[in-house]
């Protein structure tokens, strides 16, 4: 009897202390939350001048998840903006009479997630100072990312003490074939031989990069490098010969040598940018102060267009993460969802022209392939354009190829147009380092293939026969999309990715641009003129699932930026692989300016 009141004790402490926790980080998150809603509100008064300060992350896409930008490692939040309201809120600022320049001092817990959003956000920047008004940069130490970004100033200057990181890029990749080795674990990989390229299953069977890869990663890091360096040369007048030596010396590393070499134009501390200010014009306050409105807080006030509300729409659709089958919502791309949305949009007749905003490296390949039908319906009925995001490859172009025009990024990694299969077998893993060992019965002789025994000769070319009918589609589909010979599309296919430079001079791209230039083909191709609402096609999820499905998610993002971050992307890429079934389409890198 003590026993059971014992028992029952504890088993009431446990849920008690479970709902009590519960409601702990229930009140908590909904706390930050809450303090997120409730932002103060923001008076902009003349002469204030607009700070870009990474007080907030700048993402591709809204999210419609209400857990996005906490850190529940820390549990600090950070506010996110996505780069549609990015680009309003800095051509409204333009057009501000209150503003009076940018000031870029980039040293908050955000960012910029991308190198496609990077080269936006510089592009938005340049077009500011088309306005007249001036763009100046400060920073202790810059990262090549940050360094970009700033060139797009009149003015960049440095501390006297800080640094900047101008290496050059690279491309490391990790293989994992030695961990399965010890695990006792053997991939297999069903790719056409043509598709030579295509390296997203080369770190599960290999210890180093194939000739194909190194091949084809050396020419996207020297295409993108060539981007970059010649963008920053023509900016600081500086010889891009003379660029490069100084990269591969390292000789801009120190504020002196970055001075000497045309980097910055000055070294000072931050106090002493109010003498630039001065300068420059902006007039101080009663109490010698400037006035300052971060990129967040002037959002804020830059509201939905509330300007005709009834004129035909141009929608913006998203499509960004892995391609998954299925239906859902969070951080990947549900093809049976983002297939629906596409449906919702083809049958509104107030919208007259869509712009999919594609950032993706691909995934399954039948729920691209459903993704892409409804893309060729809408497009029967509709114009449609692409805007390329930081990458738009494999899957990713699949959905893409069917568009009137397709516009890319100069640093959007695209193509990578190929397909693969992979079976890990996992038996020996089972019996040698669990004790677990299978067995059963069939009815037929391939009845569970793969589960009891190694893939037969008949059942390897059942699944080669898939591969290489997905292969023949996906190229056909280019052909039609791209209005390009078969021959030509089985040229620059492969798997092989390009830089979205390179892929407007093979035509697998329209133009190079961004978000903007989208639009404006958009609303070209609709003969819209100059009466048109611009919306963004959002579906939130709702309900206890969607909500908890939010924070589970938001949980595995904060942990992947933690400071175990490098390690927890490497196991969630090769947790990934385990769970790989059918025929897919991935690209084999995402490359980042950090």
């Amino acid at each position: 009897m003590n026993f059971i009141k014992t028992f029952l004790a504890g088993l009431l402490a446990f849920v008690v202390g479970s709902v009590v926790v519960f409601f702990l980080w229930l009140f908590a998150i909904l706390g930050i939350i809450g303090s997120l809603s409730m932002e103060k509100p923001v008076t902009v008064l003349p002469e204030t001048v607009l700070k870009i300060d990474f007080s907030e992350l700048i993402t591709d896409s809204p999210s419609s998840n209400p857990f996005a930008g906490i850190d529940f490692t820390t549990m600090e939040s950070t506010p996110q903006l996505p780069l549609f309201r990015v680009l309003r809120t800095i051509e409204t600022a333009a057009a501000d009479p209150r503003i009076k320049g940018i000031y870029l001092r980039m040293n908050g817990r955000g960012g910029v997630t991308g190198t496609a959003l990077l080269e936006e956000l510089r592009a938005a920047i340049e077009d500011f100072r088309q306005s007249g008004k001036f763009v100046v940069s400060y920073n202790e130490v810059y990262s090549q990312g940050q360094y970009y970004l700033a060139t797009a100033a009149d003015r960049i200057y440095m501390q006297p003490e800080g640094m900047i990181d101008w290496s050059g890029l690279s491309f490391n990749l990790m293989f994992y074939k030695g961990l399965l080795d010890k695990l006792d674990i053997r991939a297999e990989v069903f790719r056409p031989t043509v598709c030579r390229y295509k390296s997203a299953v080369e770190p599960y069977i290999l210890n180093r990069m194939s000739d194909a890869n190194r091949e084809q990663m050396q020419e996207l890091v020297n295409s993108m490098w060539g981007t970059i360096a010649s963008t920053v040369a023509e900016a600081r007048g500086i010889d891009l010969a003379q660029l490069n030596r100084l990269t591969d010396r390292l000789e801009v590393s120190l504020p002196e040598e970055a001075l000497e070499n045309r980097f910055v134009d000055g070294l000072l501390y931050e106090d002493q940018m109010n003498d630039v200010f001065a300068e420059l014009g902006v007039e101080a306050d009663a109490q010698g102060e400037y006035r300052f409105v971060t990129l967040g807080e002037y959002a804020s006030q830059v509201g939905a267009d509330l300007k005709n509300l009834s004129a035909d729409q141009v929608a913006i659709v998203y499509a960004e993460g892995q391609i998954v089958d299925g239906e859902g919502y969070g951080m990947e791309i549900y093809g049976n969802s983002l297939a629906r949305t596409i449906a919702g949009v083809r049958a509104d007749e107030k919208v007259k022209a869509v712009v999919l905003r594609v950032n993706s490296p691909g995934g399954s390949a039948l729920a691209s392939d459903v993704i892409w039908r409804e893309i060729e319906l809408l497009r029967a009925e509709k114009p449609v354009i692409v805007s390329m995001g930081s990458y738009a490859a494999s899957g990713g172009y699949y959905i893409s190829c069917p568009a009137d025009v397709i516009v890319a990024d100069r640093l959007t990694l695209t193509g990578s147009i190929g397909v693969f299969g992979m079976y890990l077998d996992t038996r020996d893993a089972l019996k040698n380092k669990l004790g677990i060992t299978l067995d059963g019965v069939k009815s037929n002789t391939s009845a569970g293939m793969g589960q009891l025994a190694p893939l037969t000769p008949t059942e390897r070319a059942t699944i080669m026969r898939g591969v290489d009918k997905v292969y023949a589609t996906f190229t056909n589909n280019v052909a039609e999309g791209r209005n390009l010979p078969i021959d030509r599309v089985l040229e620059i296919a492969g798997g092989r990715v390009w830089s979205g430079e390179d892929a407007l001079e093979i035509g697998l791209v329209d133009a190079c641009g961004g978000l903007k230039m989208a639009i404006a083909q958009a609303v070209d191709k609709a003969g819209l003129g100059d009466n048109y609402r611009i919306t963004e096609v959002l579906e939130t999820p709702t309900g206890f699932a969607a909500l908890f499905s939010s924070l589970s998610a938001s949980i595995r993002t904060s942990f992947l930026r933690s400071e175990l971050g490098d390690m927890m992307k490497e196991y969630n890429r090769v947790r990934e692989a385990t769970r790989l079934q059918g025929v897919l389409m991935y690209s084999p890198c995402k490359l980042e300016l950090q």
